[in-house]
């Protein structure tokens, strides 16, 4: 009878920020993981202004800037499965210092006004071997917090602290690059990288365990062999949504830039973005703060709808204030979408390849972002000015239409099924 009849507790303290930083040892891969995430805010735009000064046109600094994000995209995925595999400390030490060298010499490049074909080699590892420190971050809660409610707060406080690096990153990066010289973003970028990877390297104690090769979770009834996460297919539905996140990101970068420099006040483009990009803060506080009711499916449907709709009108806008203001809700619906993708994962993909999950939808971010890039920078150039704001409508309207046709792929089976054990009991038991 002890196993089926419990006494009554007290409901547990609501899940929360205060709650959640008092895990113990977070702190110690949250600061060196925000110093090390930092740079990534500032590298696509960095290269665009970098090779937009040196050569005079936004196509070629977008093409430049998506051949990084696209190497970025194929390459990310992989990073994650050898962090799942071996250990993050491992992929990421060699990592951070390829990184840093690449940008580098990409620098030197533009500088010397090298052949935009020279730009898009030295791009490739550039971007291949930027550091996915915040999926690594995100597996490092997974670790400390398994099965525990405060799971989607820490994916909303992952989400925050990502916009909290897209206000600081491009502010940053636009006024070094407008202020001291054009190269100081890149600069700047690959010493952040460095010093801040190899800091966050240096956390071992909070990193995943690596799971040894066939072992099973017994806990959990899954495997923790190494597999891929995109053989899951509610991945892939979020792949897709995060593909044109991606492209709000990316479009609204080459956009504003060519809008804050066709009325004289290039300046202005940090400012702009960085009011999007506090939009996109300030909702994901607040979806970080509420308990929500609804599923994280439905969630994802309507905060999706929300910013299709949004980035439907960004082209139709031609003051700075309108635009600030557009920018701003923009900015709003797009944290509800990253917050339930980054918690779906934890429902659909076993944990020994969760790490590779996160890193897929980065890729995916930042694969939209190239993309986006370069349209934006091509249209600029050879349409109208502020026709790059028609590229996050394309790329988030067909994003919408793929989630509420496979919206049925975004629930787990056969996983997280609970059943009460005993009248009374308050512990669901996982069951497969």
């Amino acid at each position: 009878m002890a196993s089926t009849v419990t006494t009554e507790q007290s409901a547990p303290p609501r899940p929360g920020y205060g709650q959640l930083l008092r895990t113990k040892r977070a702190w110690t891969f949250l600061v060196p993981g925000f110093a090390a995430r930092q740079p990534f805010a500032m590298l696509t735009i960095s290269i665009v202004l970098l090779v937009r000064h040196t050569t005079g046109s936004y196509g070629a600094a977008g093409a430049a800037a998506a051949v990084t994000g696209v190497s970025m995209a194929l390459f990310a995925p992989y990073s994650g499965r050898l962090a799942d595999r071996h250990g993050q400390r491992t992929v990421l030490m060699p990592g951070v210092v390829v990184h840093a060298a690449a940008g580098l010499t990409l620098t030197a490049l533009a500088l010397a006004h090298a052949p935009l074909w020279a730009l898009f080699v030295a791009a490739v590892p550039t971007g291949a071997s930027v550091p996915q420190v915040g999926p690594m971050v995100r597996a490092r809660w997974g670790t400390r917090l398994k099965g525990s409610p405060l799971m989607s707060t820490a994916a909303a406080f992952e989400s925050v602290t990502d916009e909290l690096t897209f206000v600081v990153g491009p502010l940053l990066a636009t006024a070094l690059c407008t202020a001291v010289t054009p190269s100081a973003g890149l600069v700047t970028e690959a010493a952040l990288t460095l010093v801040g990877g190899l800091l966050f390297a240096a956390q071992r104690g909070t990193q995943p365990p690596v799971p040894p090769r066939g072992a099973l979770a017994a806990a959990e009834g899954e495997a923790t062999a190494p597999v891929s996460a995109l053989r899951v297919p509610g991945v892939r539905v979020l792949i897709v949504t995060f593909l044109g996140i991606g492209s709000v990101f990316g479009g609204m970068q080459v956009s504003l830039a060519a809008f804050t420099e066709s009325i004289g006040e290039p300046g202005l483009n940090g400012v702009l973005y960085g009011v999007f990009a506090a939009g996109n803060m300030l909702s994901g506080v607040v979806c970080g703060a509420v308990a929500w009711k609804s599923t994280p499916r439905r969630r994802l449907t309507v905060g999706y709808a929300g910013l299709a709709l949004a980035t439907s009108v960004l082209w139709t806008v031609h003051s700075v204030p309108l635009l600030a203001g557009l920018g701003l809700l923009v900015g709003m619906c797009v944290a509800p979408a990253l917050i339930t993708g980054y918690t779906l994962v934890e429902d659909l993909v076993p944990a020994g390849a969760r790490t590779e999950a996160f890193t897929w939808l980065t890729g995916a971010v930042a694969l939209g972002q190239a993309a986006a890039v370069t349209v934006a920078g091509q249209w600029e150039d050879r349409l109208w000015d502020g026709a790059g704001f028609l590229v996050p409508m394309a790329g988030t309207v067909p994003a919408l239409a793929t989630i509420v046709a496979l919206r049925s792929l975004l629930v787990a089976r056969g996983r997280n099924r609970t059943v009460a054990r005993g009248v009374g009991h308050r512990e669901p038991v996982t069951v497969d």
